[in-house]
This record gives structure tokens, C-alpha cells and sequence, in this order.
């Protein structure tokens, strides 16, 4: 069964979810990147929006004009690793609850997830208009000034996922989690191709 997650998200929504598990977001999405995490933490500037148990993306969306307001054309995640300088403090300042992009990321984040009862999920690559079907609306956008991909588009969302819980509360991460495994398994496999290959010169 597929967990549903509804914003406002309680610490208690995310408390009992490990690395690995499914889970789809209803409620409040909104994308916010480099440029956002900098002003917030390195300019000292106040979010327009506000986050408590809300949902961020890492992402840069295709936005098209419709009428007086706006439609999602394609919303892939980012690299959040991009944003490993800043997440611990962007998670305590904001009280965000859920933050989804592409690939891992670091300790900082770890740390924050824990200590404020977050988690970090990743969205699968290569479907970014599969996330946009999942946008029922844009409610607003704030700082536009910083162009399309770096605003922050509020979204309101339905069944929005998959996404794949990769940092939990207790301090576990899926990434370095499955790199072990990969490493641990890799060390006897390069031994038998070196030993088959070994007559090459």
C-alpha cells in the first residue's frame, strides 16, 4: 500500500519512514533551488513563502502562460547535491518537511533531516512530464526576477511521486547505504574479470 503524505506535513507523518520506501505527496509543492537557498541563507533575505510542513523541489520548471495564470509544461528534479551547502540550515530556518530532487546528498543534510524530523526523497529521472501531469495548479510564483527555473513556483499537487525516501529521520542514508554494498560486492568481481583477462597486455 502507498503511503500518502498531505501537507501540512507533521513530524509524525515522516517519523516511521525508512530509506527505501514509496511514498506520494497531496497538498503544497513548491520548487526551490540554488539561487532561493542562497538569498535565504547567504543574503539573509525572507522567504515569500512559507514553508512549515510544506514540500520543496529541487527543480528548474518549464512554465507556459495560460490566461491570467500559469501551466507546468515539465517540472524534472535537479542535482540536489547542489544544495548540500545550505539544506541543514534551510530545513531548521524553514521547517520544511519534505524535500525531493534528483540523486543523494551529504552529511549536512542528514544531520538536518534528523534533528528537525524531515526526509529527502528522489524523484525518478526522465519523467519530468509525468510530474507535470501530477500539478493540478500553479497557485502563484514569487521572485521571477530570478528567471523561470530559479523562481518558486507554488504548486498544488495530487499523487505526486514516485518518491523514494533516500534520507529518513534516524540518520540513514539509501545512497551511501547501497555505495557499501556496491563496494563491498565489487572487490571479488573485479578480482575474477582481472584473473579471465590477464593474458592482455
Amino acid at each position: 500500500m502507498n503511503k500518502i503524505l498531505k501537507t501540512p506535513i507533521q513530524s509524525e507523518d515522516v517519523e516511521n519512514l525508512k530509506i527505501g520506501d514509496i511514498v506520494f505527496l497531496d497538498g503544497y509543492l513548491v520548487t526551490c533551488r540554488d539561487m532561493a537557498h542562497r538569498r535565504l541563507i547567504d543574503m539573509g533575505m525572507e522567504l515569500p513563502v512559507e514553508l512549515e510542513g510544506l514540500a520543496i523541489l529541487h527543480a528548474g520548471p518549464i512554465v507556459a502562460k495560460d490566461g491570467d495564470g500559469w501551466k507546468i509544461v515539465s517540472i524534472g528534479p535537479t542535482t540536489s547535491m547542489r544544495m548540500e551547502v545550505h539544506e541543514k540550515e534551510f530545513i531548521r530556518q524553514t521547517g520544511v518537511k519534505l524535500v525531493v530532487g534528483k540523486g543523494g546528498m551529504g552529511p549536512e543534510t542528514v544531520a538536518g533531516c534528523a534533528a528537525h524530523k524531515a526526509v529527502h526523497a528522489v524523484f525518478p529521472g526522465g519523467c519530468a512530464v509525468l510530474a507535470a501531469s501530477r500539478v493540478e495548479k500553479i497557485e502563484r510564483v514569487e521572485w521571477l526576477d530570478l528567471g523561470m527555473p530559479e523562481a518558486l513556483w507554488v504548486t498544488k499537487v495530487k499523487n505526486f511521486g514516485p518518491l523514494i525516501i533516500s534520507i529518513d529521520t534516524h540518520g540513514n542514508n539509501l545512497f551511501d547505504r547501497n555505495k557499501a554494498i556496491y563496494n563491498e560486492r565489487k572487490g571479488p568481481i573485479v578480482e575474477k574479470i582481472c584473473e579471465q583477462v590477464k593474458f592482455i597486455k
